[in-house]
């Protein structure tokens, strides 16, 4: 896969190729992560404009990771999931408006339709509209019982549906959703039964290897697997799940089905507009996407990334709070770019990880291991060409910085001095 060398001067010329001037009005359309946290920088930024956000859930922007960790688990309150203050809006004249969504873009007159039948002009508009969970198209998804997991009406629900624990939970899906959710199903003393597709967890994201590491922390907690497998049916009774039927022809007990099969972007509104789709609203690295004036953020946006010199789309919260801040920038006029190394973390039972990298550079490569999975705290490093690319910590809190800084530095490491514990971090970055 290319990587391009000169990272700064490249960003940097794109950056300046597209100077704008600042606009008076901004439309931000989605109200979640990436589109409070561009309200925030512009007014940050000065931007004494217009700023309206329309948001399609009835509550604030709020922040999705703890909705599948420690708000459903109900270790913390809706404090958690807070990224500002609800007055925040208005003490910084931003009109947030809740429970209405953009049905329609033109570009050409630069205003949108909404779905309370009125229109708002714009001069800048960011597409953040985020991703819709999969559904599967099988009988009986309709059963009570049944549910996908996105927002934090779904996570509300589900912990007042688990907090009792002695049910029967069936979780379709063995990503990251898909294991957290269990974990917390596990946790309050449910029985829970994951189906994957895969053959190990998590193998598609981080190796079989790591992910057999995940495998067997969950089934020590009770977690049974049916790998690989698929949901074909679910069936109730009186209107209320009661079981689902694999393709082997299994019948799992099930009170509560899960769905957590992934997320699609949600490209409509920008496919209506003709904006240039692929995976996700396409974008160059400051988030520009093929209209004039139009921006994307967040888990809809498929954006260029100025490291490998491809397009990356991602739907974790880091790359959705630093998109929202570039496209801020950007709108402004200010040569910024998504450049930041993608991150992520996971807590699931005593577990505590953390990866920053490209999962589309260290793919097909065997990671080296630091430390002993035993013992449940490591560090993994996946390396391509000699290069670090992208690093993964368990239990190992404090060390994301200096893998990042080994991704940024394209340093060829000798893969025996990343495995030895003695040999600090921030040494390895000094051989260099």
């Amino acid at each position: 896969m290319p990587v391009q060398e000169n990272v700064e001067e490249d960003a940097a010329r794109v950056a300046e190729a597209h100077r704008e001037k600042a606009p008076e009005s901004i439309v931000i359309a989605g109200g979640g992560l990436a589109g409070a946290t561009a309200a925030r920088t512009l007014r940050t930024e000065g931007f004494s404009g217009r700023i309206t956000i329309i948001g399609a859930e009835s509550q604030p922007p709020y922040l999705r990771p703890p909705l599948s960790k420690d708000y459903l688990l109900g270790t913390s309150g809706e404090d958690a999931v807070e990224i500002v203050p609800e007055s925040w809006y208005a003490r910084n004249d931003v009109d947030l408006r809740l429970g209405v969504s953009v049905t329609a873009i033109h570009p050409q007159s630069q205003a949108v339709e909404l779905s309370d039948g009125d229109t708002l002009g714009y001069g800048s508009l960011l597409l953040a509209t985020g991703a819709l969970p999969r559904n599967l198209r099988i009988p009986g998804t309709g059963f009570e019982g049944v549910t996908t997991f996105r927002t934090l009406g779904d996570s509300r629900r589900l912990r007042e549906t688990l907090a009792s624990g002695g049910r029967n939970v069936v979780m379709v899906g063995s990503g990251w959703i898909g294991m957290e959710l269990a974990a917390a199903a596990s946790s309050y003393g449910n029985r829970v039964t994951l189906l994957g597709l895969e053959d190990v967890p998590l193998s598609g994201a981080i190796g079989p290897e790591l992910g057999a590491f995940f495998q067997s922390l969950h089934e020590s907690r009770g977690v049974r697997f049916r790998l690989a497998a698929s949901a074909v049916e679910i069936r109730g009774d009186a209107g209320r799940a009661t079981a689902v039927v694999t393709d082997s022809g299994e019948e799992v007990p099930a009170d509560v089905v899960v769905i957590a099969v992934g997320v699609s972007p949600e490209t409509a509104l920008a496919a209506s507009a003709g904006l240039e789709l692929q995976n996700g609203v396409l974008t160059d690295a400051s988030l520009r996407t093929s209209s004039a004036g139009i921006f994307a953020a967040g888990d809809v946006a498929n954006a260029l990334h100025p490291f490998t010199g491809e397009h990356h789309r991602s739907e974790h919260w880091s790359n959705a709070l630093n998109g929202g801040k570039v496209a801020a920038k950007a709108m402004l006029g200010q040569p910024a770019v998504l450049d930041a190394v993608p991150y992520f973390y996971t807590d699931q039972f005593d577990v505590s990880m953390e990866y920053s990298g490209f999962p589309t550079l260290a793919a097909g490569t065997a990671p080296v291991i630091r430390g002993s999975l035993g013992d449940r705290e490591f560090i993994a490093f996946w390396q391509r060409d000699g290069k670090v690319v992208a690093g993964m910590t368990v239990n190992r809190p404090r060390n994301q910085k200096a893998i990042k800084a080994l991704i940024t530095s394209r340093s060829v490491v000798d893969p025996d001095r990343l495995k030895n514990p003695e040999v600090a971090l921030d040494q390895l970055l000094s051989d260099a």
